[in-house]
C-alpha cells in the first residue's frame, strides 16, 4: 500500500513545507499554514497540461510549443529601449541616462523625506513632452494638488487620481494612455481577487506583478514608491526587488536639506551613481556641485581642520575634517565622533599616540564633519590624523590644500583608488596642494602634490598658526 504524502501549503503566498507552523516562514502570515495532499509529478504536468488548449500540447516530450518561436539577437528590434530624459539631470544621473520605456522603477524612502515632492518635479519636467498619470493612494487629490501649488509643479498633461483599487488603476491607464505612471505607494494598492490585507506581502506582490506586466507589455514606464523599514531597507518581501528593474533609495537627514537619490539596482546602468538634491519651501532643486556644502569658509586659516575628497559612489565630494584637543590630564576623557567612523577614529588616535608620539591620553578628543556630511571609507583617515595632530599641537596646513589617504596600524599611508580623479576635483575648486600616498596614481599637473610613506611625513607639513590680523 503506497503511503500519501502530506505537505502544508500556506493560502497567502502558496509556500510549500512538509512541517506545519503557525506562521508561514515565507511571508510571516499566522494561522495560514493548511495542510494539503502533495501531488505527484505526473500529476501536476497533467494538471498544467489540461487548462491548455491541444495545439501548445508538444506530444513528443510532453513540454508545451511556444507561442512564438526563439528569434535570433539581431533580429530582435532595439530601439523601444532608447532611455528617455526625465528634465532632471541628478536623478538621470543615478537611472543611467534616464526612463526606459517599459522599465519597472521602484523608489523608496522614509516618510517625509521628499519623494512625493521629487515625483510631482519628475512628471511636471515629463508633461512638458508628453502625459504622464499620477495615481496617490496615500493621499487625495486636493491634498497633492497643494503641494503642486506651492512647488510650481502644475500642467495640463499632469493627470492625477486617488485611487487604490488595482482594476481602477488599469482602467485610468487605458482612458488617458500615459507614457509615465507614478503609483504613490505601492502599499496602498490592492488587488481585488487576491487574499490577504492591504500592504501586505501578498498584496504588495500581486500589485507589483501587475503592474511590471502592464509595463513589459504596453511599453510603459512605472514608478512605484515603496515605504521602508526601521533599518532602511525596501519594505514588503524581498522578492519585489528583484521583479523590479530599477530600485532607487531617497535619504536624508530631517535636520539637513540635503538630499540623495542612491541606486541600489539597475539593469540599464551603473549602480554607483548618487544624485544630490536641496529640499526646499518652493520644491526640491539639484545640486550639481555638492562640495561646498560639505566645506565652511573660514576668513582664516585655523588648526585643527582638514580637508579630504570622499567617493560617493563615482561622485567625488570634497569634505571638511576637524578636530577638537581639549583638557590634559583628565581622568575619563571624553571621545565623540560625528559623521565618521568612530571605530575608524578611535584606531587613529591610537596610531598617533603610539607611532607619532602624540599624547592624547588625559585629553578628551571631538571629530566632526562639517554640514552633516557622512564619510565611511578609509581615504579620510589621513585627513582625521592631520586634523586632530593639527587641534593637539595648535598647527595649521598650508591654504588651499587637500589630504587623501588609508592609515594602517603600521603608521604607513597606502592608497586609495581614484586618488588622481580626487585630486581633480579639488583642482577644480581652487585647491592648490594635496598630500596623497607615495604610490598614488597620476596626478594633474596644476597642483602641487606632496607623496608620504607615512603619518609622519603627513604631519611634517603642518606649520604654526598665523595670527589673525
Amino acid at each position: 500500500m503506497v503511503r500519501t504524502k502530506t505537505t502544508f501549503r500556506c493560502t497567502a503566498c502558496q509556500y510549500v513545507t512538509f512541517k506545519w507552523a503557525g506562521r508561514c516562514p515565507e511571508c510571516g502570515a499566522w494561522g495560514s499554514v493548511e495542510e494539503a495532499p502533495a501531488l505527484s509529478p505526473l500529476q501536476t504536468s497533467a494538471l498544467q497540461r489540461s487548462a491548455l488548449p491541444e495545439s501548445r500540447i508538444a506530444s513528443t516530450t510532453g513540454g508545451l510549443l511556444p507561442s512564438s518561436p526563439a528569434r535570433s539577437i539581431n533580429e530582435v528590434e532595439g530601439s523601444h529601449a532608447a532611455v528617455r530624459s526625465t528634465g532632471i539631470a541628478e536623478l538621470d544621473r543615478v537611472l543611467g541616462g534616464g526612463v526606459v520605456p517599459g522599465a519597472m522603477i521602484l523608489l523608496a524612502g522614509e516618510p517625509g523625506v521628499g519623494k512625493s515632492t521629487l515625483l510631482l518635479e519628475v512628471v511636471r519636467r515629463w508633461a512638458e513632452h508628453d502625459t504622464a498619470l499620477y495615481i496617490t493612494g496615500e493621499e487625495s487629490a486636493g491634498q497633492v494638488r497643494l503641494r503642486a501649488d506651492r512647488t510650481n509643479a502644475l500642467h495640463e498633461r499632469v493627470m492625477i487620481a486617488a485611487e487604490s483599487e488595482l482594476a481602477t488603476i488599469l482602467g485610468h491607464v487605458e482612458q488617458v494612455r500615459p507614457s509615465l505612471l507614478i503609483v504613490d505607494s505601492v502599499q496602498t494598492m490592492r488587488a481585488a481577487d487576491v487574499e490577504g490585507t492591504t500592504g501586505g506581502v501578498t498584496q504588495v506582490r500581486a500589485v507589483t506583478n501587475a503592474l511590471t506586466n502592464l509595463a513589459k507589455t504596453s511599453g510603459l514606464a512605472v514608478l512605484l514608491v515603496g515605504h521602508v523599514t526601521k533599518d532602511g531597507s525596501v519594505a514588503g518581501p524581498r522578492s519585489l526587488e528583484h521583479i523590479v528593474d530599477v530600485v532607487l533609495h531617497f535619504e536624508g537627514d530631517k535636520n539637513s536639506t540635503l538630499r540623495m537619490v542612491r541606486g541600489i539596482k539597475n539593469r540599464f546602468g551603473p549602480t554607483d551613481e548618487v544624485g544630490c538634491f536641496e529640499l526646499c519651501e518652493s520644491g526640491i532643486k539639484e545640486i550639481t556641485d555638492p562640495s561646498g556644502l560639505f566645506l565652511h569658509h573660514h576668513s582664516h586659516t585655523v588648526s585643527g581642520t582638514a580637508i579630504t575628497v570622499a567617493m560617493d559612489g563615482k561622485r567625488p565630494m570634497l569634505g571638511e575634517v576637524q578636530a577638537l584637543v581639549a583638557g590634559n590630564g583628565i581622568p575619563s576623557p571624553r571621545r565623540a565622533v560625528s559623521g565618521l567612523d568612530s571605530s575608524r577614529v578611535a584606531m587613529i588616535l591610537a596610531v598617533l599616540e603610539r607611532r607619532c608620539g602624540l599624547s592624547l591620553t588625559g585629553s578628551e578628543v571631538y571629530v566632526a564633519t562639517v554640514g552633516g556630511m557622512r564619510v565611511t571609507e578609509p581615504s579620510a583617515d589621513l585627513a582625521i590624523a592631520v586634523a586632530v595632530a593639527s587641534g593637539a599641537r595648535d598647527l595649521v596646513l598650508p591654504e588651499r590644500t587637500i589630504v587623501i589617504g588609508e592609515v594602517g596600524l603600521a603608521g604607513e599611508v597606502r592608497r586609495v583608488p581614484g586618488a588622481g580623479r580626487r585630486v581633480q576635483e579639488a583642482a577644480r575648486l581652487g585647491f592648490t596642494r594635496a598630500i596623497v600616498p607615495a604610490d598614488s596614481d597620476a596626478m594633474p599637473h596644476n597642483v602641487a602634490v606632496t607623496h608620504v610613506r607615512n603619518v609622519g611625513e603627513a604631519l611634517s607639513a603642518l606649520a604654526p598658526e598665523a595670527k589673525q590680523k
